[in-house]
């Protein structure tokens, strides 16, 4: 009798913990949403108590224009934070968070390069890839204590939760995003930006120039923490002439970024 009831709750998990990404992508997802986004929130509130915010007015409304102009296509209210932080880095949190390095600001040419790597973080959010990999490498029974570990950045067990949830770089811990959430996030990323009025071709451009910028010694966070595989940039020009088009409808709907460093 006891086997049965394991059975059928196992079997009623794996049921309810069915879900699909925006690409079509069978997921195994049972946290709640609601219990990532907490862990986003906190973690991101102990990165702003914790670590420099620019105060550089120009690069603050830099990436507040382009990220504001990528939202603009998921909806909600996003919160932009600009770090003081010479690695070449951005990423967003459930919970609809994003933060962006000076340093990345600094390297890229304009607001395409940066709506780029911000499309790519918002891809991973919108694709529920913390939520995935929390679901993935933890069990049921530990889902809660993981998400009061965000909370405690120090010990083991918080170190665990914020590298699953993305930001554990930031603490001296990664754990990169996998081969396929790195394409998935490409590909939402490159729509994102097309659709927002971006030059989606200035994707390919800024892989190039991290690429060349990490040969240079320069510290290249986003890299480490998101692996440049080389297959990146063909999968990008596979679905570059469908962005093309999406810029184009978006330019003819009269959405065309003018954001400037």
């Amino acid at each position: 009798m006891l086997k049965k009831l394991l059975l059928s709750a196992a079997v009623s998990l794996l049921l309810n913990a069915c879900a699909t990404s925006p690409t079509g992508r069978s997921q195994f997802i049972y946290m709640s949403d609601n219990q990532v986004d907490q862990m986003g929130l906190q973690s991101f509130s102990d990165m702003k108590s914790k670590n420099p915010i620019s105060q550089n007015s120009r690069y603050s409304q830099f990436a507040s224009c382009v990220a504001q102009a990528i939202t603009q296509q998921t909806g909600g209210q996003w919160e932009v934070v600009v770090f003081e932080d010479e690695t070449l880095n951005a990423f967003a949190l459930p919970g609809n968070k994003i933060g962006v390095h000076t340093g990345l600001i600094n390297l890229v040419d304009n607001q395409d390069q940066l709506a780029a790597v911000i499309g790519h973080e918002v891809g991973h959010v919108l694709a529920r890839h913390s939520n995935e990999r929390l679901s993935q490498e933890t069990a049921v029974s530990t889902g809660l204590s993981m998400v009061q570990a965000v909370s405690q950045p120090q010990t083991a067990l918080g170190q665990t939760a914020l590298g699953l949830l993305g930001v554990g770089a930031q603490y001296g811990v990664i754990l990169p995003f996998s081969r396929v959430h790195e394409t998935e996030a490409d590909t939402i990323g490159l729509d994102l930006m097309a659709k927002a009025g971006f030059d989606p071709r200035q994707s390919v451009n800024l892989w190039l120039k991290m690429d060349k910028a990490s040969q240079g010694g320069q510290p290249i966070e986003f890299m480490s923490t998101h692996p440049s595989h080389g297959s990146r940039i063909d999968n990008l020009n596979q679905n570059m002439s469908k962005a093309v088009q999406l810029q184009q409808q978006a330019w003819g709907a009269g959405r065309q970024p003018r954001c400037t460093k």
